[in-house]
C-alpha cells in the first residue's frame, strides 16, 4: 500500500466523499429521520455526484454500513436501517420488503 494511503479507507470515503458533502459523524446519529433527511441534502445538493439524488444517498448509506460490518453496534445498525426506509419516503419510493 502507498505510504500516503490511509489504512482504513472506508473511514476516509465517508469524511471525505468526492460525490456527497456530508454532515459530521452523520452514520453515528440515533435518528433515522435526521440521517435520512441529512443524506438526502446533501446528495440533493451535490453537483459532483455521478447518479441521481436518491441512489447516491442510498448508496453511502449502504457503504458505511457494508464496512462497518461486524464493528457496527447492533442499535446503531438498526437505526441506519430504519434511515433507508426514510429515505425512500423522503424520496417517494417504495419501502423495502424483506
Amino acid at each position: 500500500m502507498p505510504q500516503n494511503t490511509p489504512r482504513n479507507w472506508s473511514q476516509q470515503v465517508t469524511g471525505n466523499s468526492n460525490a456527497l458533502d456530508l454532515e459530521q459523524d452523520v452514520f453515528t446519529w440515533g435518528d433515522p429521520l435526521k440521517i435520512a433527511v441529512s443524506l438526502k441534502r446533501s446528495a440533493d445538493n451535490s453537483q459532483r455526484r455521478k447518479a441521481e439524488p436518491f441512489a447516491s444517498a442510498m448508496a453511502m448509506l449502504n457503504f458505511y454500513i457494508n464496512r462497518a460490518g461486524k464493528h457496527l453496534p447492533v442499535q446503531q445498525r438498526e437505526v441506519l436501517e430504519k434511515a433507508k426506509d426514510e429515505l425512500r419516503v423522503l424520496y417517494g419510493k417504495p419501502r423495502h420488503r424483506g
